[in-house]
């Protein structure tokens, strides 16, 4: 898929969205819901930009997490980070989708830290929903969100680090 605006409430889009990501309607609608309402749970007083996260990992479970700014701005932390720091202290490894809500039209991606954090723990087909406050969506595979990207396969083995002299 592209950069083209889709509608949740059209079921040819949703249906072309789920066939092209091996999801079905009901995790579709599923990851739109419940990053939408995460939303509810951001704590922004600084910006009053909400913005929810919600993960679906492989075994069909959804983590959630919102953004949580500080009076400090470069301490807050998104949405996305707080979902995956959630997901992968619980044990998850293995996501199968990303979804971001927020409050503003057209739909919002994930900040370039989010994208490089996403990254970490995610396959580049991963595809990342991005939902608006209309429900008006673009989804995205990551590599297209973060092209040339690095992660973990870019680091050489522990073993294999030169000594040093």
């Amino acid at each position: 898929m592209s950069t083209d605006i889709l509608q949740s409430n059209d079921v040819s889009h949703v249906s072309r969205a789920c066939e092209t990501y091996s999801l079905t309607t009901t995790q579709f609608h599923a990851l739109h819901t419940r990053s939408s309402a995460a939303k509810a749970t951001a704590y922004c007083p600084y910006s009053l930009f909400r913005v929810g996260c919600s993960i679906l990992t492989e075994d069909g479970q959804h983590i959630e997490g919102a953004n949580v700014e500080n009076a400090s701005y470069p301490v807050g932390t998104c949405a996305e980070r707080v979902a995956f720091g959630k997901a992968v202290t619980e044990g998850h490894k293995k996501f199968k989708a990303v979804a971001v809500a927020t409050d503003i039209s057209p739909p919002a991606s994930p900040c370039g830290m989010c994208r490089q954090f996403i990254r970490e723990f995610c396959e580049l087909p991963t595809p990342v929903f991005m939902f608006d406050k209309d429900g008006a969506f673009v989804v995205m595979k990551l590599e297209q969100l973060l092209p040339l990207s690095f992660g973990p396969e870019a680091l050489p083995p522990r073993g294999e680090l030169p000594a040093k002299a």
